[in-house]
This record gives C-alpha cells, sequence and structure tokens, in this order.
C-alpha cells in the first residue's frame, strides 16, 4: 500500500484507489461488530444497574453506544469494529480524529441513522461517491480509509 501523504489530506481516490477498496464492506462488518459489543456493555450495565438498564435499554444502549463510538474514535480514529476490518477515519486533512471531530461524527451518524431516509441517502453516498464517504462523512469531509502501513 502507498504511503499516505498528510500535507495534501485524504487520499485521491484516482491515483491511490487502495485506500478505499472494500471499505464499504468492511464498514458494514465493523458496524455489525460494533452492535455487537454496545449490546454486550449494555447487557453489562443491565446487570450493573440491578437491571434498570434493561428497563431503560433503548436510552442505555444509546448512550453507551455514543460514549463507545467517542471515545474509541478519540483515541485510534477508529472503533474496535473498524481495528478489526483494518479501516480507520480520517479527516479533510488526512489526520486522525481528536474528541471533537469524534463527537461530531457521532452526532451526525446518530442523526443520519434516526430516519430511513437519511439512512439510505448514507448508504447509497457509501456506494457512489469516489471516497465511499456517507452523509456526515460528506458533511464534516471525512473519510473511511483502509489503514495506511
Amino acid at each position: 500500500m502507498t504511503a499516505m501523504t498528510y500535507a495534501a489530506g485524504l487520499p485521491d481516490p484516482i491515483h491511490q484507489p487502495e485506500f478505499y477498496e472494500g471499505v464499504v464492506s468492511r464498514r458494514a462488518l465493523a458496524w455489525i461488530v460494533d452492535i455487537l459489543i454496545i449490546t454486550g456493555f449494555t447487557f453489562l450495565a443491565g446487570l450493573l444497574t440491578l437491571t434498570l438498564a434493561f428497563f431503560l435499554w433503548p436510552v442505555a444502549f444509546v448512550a453507551i453506544g455514543a460514549v463507545y463510538r467517542i471515545g474509541t474514535l478519540a483515541s485510534g480514529s477508529a472503533t474496535w469494529g473498524m481495528r478489526l476490518m483494518g479501516i480507520e477515519l480520517r479527516d479533510h486533512r488526512g489526520e486522525r480524529f481528536d474528541r471533537v471531530q469524534s463527537v461530531l461524527h457521532v452526532f451526525g451518524y446518530y442523526l443520519s441513522i434516526s430516519f430511513l431516509l437519511p439512512a439510505l441517502a448514507s448508504i447509497g453516498a457509501m456506494l457512489a461517491t469516489e471516497r465511499r464517504q456517507g452523509l456526515t462523512d460528506l458533511v464534516l469531509g471525512t473519510a473511511a480509509i483502509n489503514r495506511p502501513g
């Protein structure tokens, strides 16, 4: 894989297509892994709160998911599912996410999956754009890429 030049921003999909090959399918698999991890944490929270989190499952699931996603994106620019699949998110400069970018990306993600049309539009955008960007990525100028190395 070609080394990524950070000064130039995100890798060019024409000259460096290897950064975007298979990203959509890996991102989908990473999403499934992340949902399983969040479900496990939510179940654990149910046990630790003496079943309170079970009664508030949707709220607990969203809150735990937000903390998990923000924490993992801020610490390595990828959730554990993304790391397992060998992808990570980069900002418009080609740099890894910081805490603010992580919060914005997770907020955009939750907005886009809250309604059917934006969720479908986001998937469609990932399939149609050169950099395989979802709606949140397009708004923030970010992209998921195959991990350089």
